[in-house]
């Protein structure tokens, strides 16, 4: 017996079966393009998604399939597709980065219960009522990208609260918001109704069963978005439990047993089971540090190298030393957490002629820890203690880099032992689905962890984070209208 995961993401979709006690067994991954027909669109077409899928689908082993008992979904949170009665896309999906209806967004004025970005299903909706009035009329369901796979398979319209909660379209708890749609003229009728992201909902089809190799008949789960996702198949079951994840950009996730308070830069999400999380999404990690690499012209273990020093030598202290003084804003892309500026710059200050340039990789990488570090401070601000993080990404394997998280966070870092836990988690839902799994055993399946950093009291590095906050205070202003200054 196995149960089948798949994780519609921004760019690869991923397909992950797990056995009867959540071990994963195998997996496959394909890649795709983002396709930007204009200046600040982001759009996948279905069809991409779908032969995406039937190739993960052929990579995974046939006797494998032939076990699968249900299927949970996973997928990236904020776009819409939009289908007609006949199930049919009536135009290419419009994604998370899609900027196209950032002169939108005054339609909801502050206060609001979570950030609105133009990527959000809410804002592009707008738009298309008021740009694509035809394919509007043609609209009959206005779908989250894993709603629309799920359909696709033959299961049942249907959306859960951790997708809905995040469309700027329904109220914290992911109930639609009526008074809303009418207002913004966007047809209450294209939402599907809400249920659990464990819930069965329908079953595989005949087609699609013999698409993708697999029997037809087996159960398909609601699903969920795919940061909750990653927070289930990382093992977060309890009240606090908190999970890093760096890659591109940057989430700190932490469980929460009740609706959290709000924060302004705060997102506060249903979980995919019957728990809230709170999350700071920052924009530039990875990203900012790619960027800063190649501007100084490193392979990355040199990076690493050159940045860090020899720990045990007096390379290390006379970096130390060099960067002192040297401060990188790594918000290369605006940011969200804390500041919610899509228009924030980064950059280094502080240089002088005798900066070399692992002074300067240093810097960038205490930039991108202590972009992290604001993002958690706004999360220990709404009222979580948060004393020790899960770790999982692939920006986050070097020891060093673990070692100045840990310093920079003020946590405790533990690895998880689960390299896909967005489809990991999927296929749990897929278990929870089908009757194998309750919700109260979730907790038991978490998988193994290895504490691999403590935080080491640096009192240096607290100083250079507050000099680091005061620099993005005193020149917030030279990015335009749209920021939240610290305090």
């Amino acid at each position: 017996m196995s149960f089948l995961g798949i994780d519609l993401g921004t760019g690869s979709l991923k397909a992950a079966i797990v056995d009867e006690q959540g071990r994963e067994q195998a997996v496959a991954s394909v890649a795709y393009a983002l396709d930007t027909p204009h200046a600040g669109w982001a759009e996948t077409p279905v069809q991409t998604w779908w032969r995406a899928l039937c190739e993960a689908m052929a990579r995974l082993p046939e006797g494998l399939r032939h076990e699968v008992q249900a299927i949970g979904f996973s997928g990236q949170m904020h776009g819409v597709v939009l289908i007609d009665g006949a199930g049919e896309a009536v135009r290419p999906a419009m994604l998370w980065p899609d900027t196209r209806a950032l002169d939108l967004l005054d339609a909801w004025p502050e206060p609001q219960p979570n950030p609105v970005a133009p990527g959000m299903a809410g804002p592009l909706l707008r738009w298309i009522v008021l740009h694509e009035p035809e394919l509007a009329r043609r609209t009959r369901w206005a779908l989250q990208p894993k709603d629309w796979l799920r359909v696709a398979l033959g299961g049942a319209v249907a959306t859960d609260p951790s997708d809905a909660c995040a469309t700027a379209l329904a109220d914290p708890a992911g109930v639609w918001d009526a008074a809303l749609l009418e207002r913004l003229r966007i047809p209450r009728e294209w939402f599907a109704p809400l249920a659990p992201s464990y819930a069965a909902g329908g079953v595989l089809s005949e087609s699609a069963a013999h698409a993708l190799g697999l029997r037809a008949g087996i159960v398909l789960a609601t699903g969920a978005a795919d940061t909750p996702c990653a927070a289930l198949g990382s093992g977060l079951a309890h009240d606090g439990d908190a999970l890093l994840t760096t890659g591109t950009g940057g989430q700190i996730v932490v469980l929460a047993a009740h609706k959290p308070a709000a924060v302004k830069g705060l997102h506060r999400y249903r979980a995919a089971s019957d728990h809230w999380y709170r999350m700071a999404a920052m924009q530039n990690v990875g990203i900012a540090l790619e960027r800063a690499r190649g501007w100084l012209s490193y392979e990355w273990a040199d990076a690493y190298l050159d940045a860090f020093g020899d720990a045990f030598g007096d390379e290390a202290g006379r970096i130390a030393n060099d960067h002192a003084n040297l401060t990188f804003l790594p918000y290369l892309t605006g940011e969200r957490t804390p500041w919610l500026n899509p228009q924030a710059r980064g950059g280094w200050l502080g240089l002088a002629l005798d900066h070399t340039r692992g002074a300067m990789m240093r810097a960038a990488f205490e930039g991108v820890a202590f972009s992290l570090r604001a993002g958690l401070d706004a999360i220990r601000a709404s009222g979580a203690t948060v004393t020790a993080l899960k770790l999982a990404g692939g920006g986050s394997v070097d020891a060093r880099w673990r070692q100045l998280l840990a310093d920079a966070l003020n946590v405790e870092l533990h690895a998880v032992d689960c390299p896909n836990a967005a489809p990991r988690g999927a296929a749990m839902l897929g278990g929870l689905a089908s009757g194998h799994w309750r919700v109260d055993d979730l907790a038991a399946l978490a998988p193994g962890t290895t504490r691999v950093a403590r935080p080491q009291g640096d009192a240096a590095l607290e100083a250079r984070y507050a000099r680091f906050l005061d620099l993005y205070g005193r020149v917030e202003t030279w990015f335009g209208v749209g920021g939240t200054t610290p305090r």
